[in-house]
């Protein structure tokens, strides 16, 4: 086994199970020392805590898909490989339903160890049919958040459970998925898409990290990845404390708004 291999097995241990955190003492390759440099405050948020951290991959310019909606790959494999690392660490994954509608994807643990998250689905306006395939394979655990109004008992789609909460004409609080999803366990959320689903969360003080992974290519035009208030000044912006990692050749910023 590879000393980043054994690293990366003991931080799912440590977050998942409990134990001792991997030491970290300067002697470590530098592959496994920037293992633990990246994920190690993950591996440590206290189970009983909630936790939300959000994920997006972009272009120079801002963009997260060409106008016709294509995202695969505005990042490279680093970063794939990364968000398959963060999906491990979470206990369910949360994604609207435009990225389903645009993406299909499977939302699953393939590229590294680690366990399925529970997969967690936004359409409160029930847009979307039983035929994708995170509503078909059961790989894991899914989750449909639909409007109270369009959610029925016991309902399905496919293999996924219908859950309906309180909506308002701007969809879902933030407030009430994260809540509602706590009730069941699932305390620790990683946000992967879209850029509505986590401008919402942003805007509404939801989110504790964001992770913004910026590929060196310019699209030009395309879908922007982030969609917030606008402020008159500068001075009035969103400042939160930083870290930086290169991801192969994109570069991952990540905000800090809560430790």
């Amino acid at each position: 086994m590879r000393d980043e291999d054994g690293v990366w097995e003991s931080l799912l241990a440590l977050r998942h199970r409990g134990g001792v955190a991997p030491a970290a003492n300067g002697s470590e390759p530098a592959e496994a020392a920037a293992l633990l440099d990246l994920y190690l405050p993950f591996a440590q948020v206290p189970r009983g805590r909630r936790f939300v951290v959000a994920h997006l991959g972009q272009s120079l310019d801002g963009r997260i898909a060409t106008l016709a909606g294509a995202s695969r790959w505005v990042t490279g494999d680093a970063d794939l490989l990364h968000t398959h690392r963060m999906r491990a660490l979470a206990d369910a994954i949360l994604v609207g339903a435009n990225t389903v509608c645009h993406d299909d994807p499977q939302l699953t643990v393939r590229r590294c160890g680690g366990a399925h998250p529970v997969r967690v689905v936004i359409d409160a306006a029930r847009r979307l049919g039983p035929d994708h395939r995170l509503f078909q394979d059961d790989a894991a655990p899914t989750l449909l958040l639909a409007a109270s109004a369009r959610a029925r008992p016991g309902e399905r789609l496919g293999r996924a459970e219908v859950v309906g909460l309180p909506c308002s004409a701007d969809g879902i609080a933030p407030a009430d998925i994260a809540a509602a999803l706590a009730e069941r366990g699932l305390r620790f959320l990683f946000i992967e898409g879209g850029g509505i689903t986590i401008s919402r969360f942003l805007a509404a003080g939801a989110l504790d990290r964001l992770q913004i992974a910026v590929a060196p290519i310019l699209l030009g035009s395309g879908k922007p990845s982030l969609i917030l208030p606008a402020v008159e000044v500068p001075q009035a912006a969103l400042r939160p404390r930083m870290r930086h990692f290169s991801l192969g050749h994109d570069t991952l910023y990540e905000c800090i708004f809560r430790d």
